[in-house]
């Protein structure tokens, strides 16, 4: 008897033992995500400052709180980095922070002087690749998580922007234009991909041939990011007179319109795991911003924001 109680008291020992793994390893698996996002918070004075959210809209936060202009392009993990000009003049320059998840701890990583760029990073989130300010240098910077340079990726066109490490960090994916800024003609934006050695530079996208509802000043090709599953890069680009999502493999032999929603369709992020996508919403007279998140699998869109805000943009995945 003693012997079957014994036993019996192993097993149970052994089935929670094995089911707490389980319960680790799908939270592992199945983090739980914010998302937090860029907000004009007072327009006469220009304050913008960033917001997270539940993704369904619910607890929003301000977690910036600050009176200087802050903007988030990228997450990693329950670390969220924005560029802010706090330390420098207005708009001229922007530093690089990173802060919690809950707007805590906030650090100042590089003193370089940043450009409006999204980035992103390798190395389990070790090692970040920039774009400094046009005063200060042409080439993207791959820097560490203290700020120091690491090496320099010069992609040989006059303009270079939104940085995007793909296959493991052996290429980046970036917005590239052959003439300083669209302010000059000819300057023809589209994606590219490069070794980071600066080598092998390819085109990957292509404005459709007499399509000019973009103008001067709409994207052709938008900042990239990647599906962290289906590894294609998804992009922003005003074609037939409306904002939408298109997608290019790394290897730009397919091509294809990404999502059919009526409202235009900008900014954007994948969540980690691939089954969630933030979008930048808005009307054609771009007069009101909203954040939206789709159910990549059942293509199931819902709005999350109100009104509080017009400019509700640049939305990225967090872990909470």
């Amino acid at each position: 008897m003693l012997v079957r109680i014994l036993l019996f008291v192993l097993s149970v020992s052994i089935l929670n033992s094995c089911g707490s793994r389980l319960q680790n390893q799908d939270k592992t698996r199945n983090p739980q995500y914010r998302i937090a996002y860029n907000v004009l918070a007072n327009p006469e004075t220009d304050d913008y400052e960033v917001l997270t959210m539940n993704l369904d809209g619910s607890d929003r936060k301000n977690v910036t709180h600050h009176p200087a202009l802050e903007w988030t392009y990228y997450a990693y993990r329950n670390k969220i980095l924005f560029i802010s000009d706090r330390d420098t003049c207005r708009r001229c320059c922007y530093g690089l922070y990173e802060m919690d998840i809950d707007g805590e701890n906030v650090r100042k990583i590089s003193d370089s002087c940043l450009a409006d760029s999204w980035m992103s990073s390798r190395k389990k989130g070790t090692e970040l690749i920039v774009t400094p300010h046009r005063s200060a240098d042409s080439a993207f910077y791959i820097i560490n998580l203290k700020g120091e340079l690491l090496d320099k990726v010069y992609t040989g066109l006059p303009y270079s922007g939104d940085p995007l490490f793909v296959e493991g960090g052996k290429k980046v994916v970036f917005r590239g234009g052959l003439t300083k800024s669209k302010l000059v003609e000819g300057f023809n934006e589209e994606l590219y991909i490069i070794n980071t050695d600066g080598t092998g530079r390819r085109q990957l996208t292509r404005y459709p041939e007499g399509d000019t509802t973009a103008g001067k000043f709409g994207y052709h090709a938008g900042p990239p990011r990647e599906h962290p599953t289906e590894h294609f890069i998804s992009y922003q680009s005003e074609q037939a007179g409306k904002y939408s999502l298109y997608a290019v493999t790394p290897d730009g032999k397919k091509h294809w319109k990404l999502t059919n929603n009526p409202r235009n369709e900008g900014w954007h992020d994948w969540s980690p795991d691939g089954n969630w996508l933030a979008i930048e919403l808005f009307d054609k007279g771009q007069t009101q911003f909203h954040i939206g998140l789709m159910n990549w699998k059942t293509k199931e869109m819902k709005i999350l924001t109100d009104t509080t805000y017009q400019y509700q943009q640049a939305p990225v995945f967090v872990e909470d």
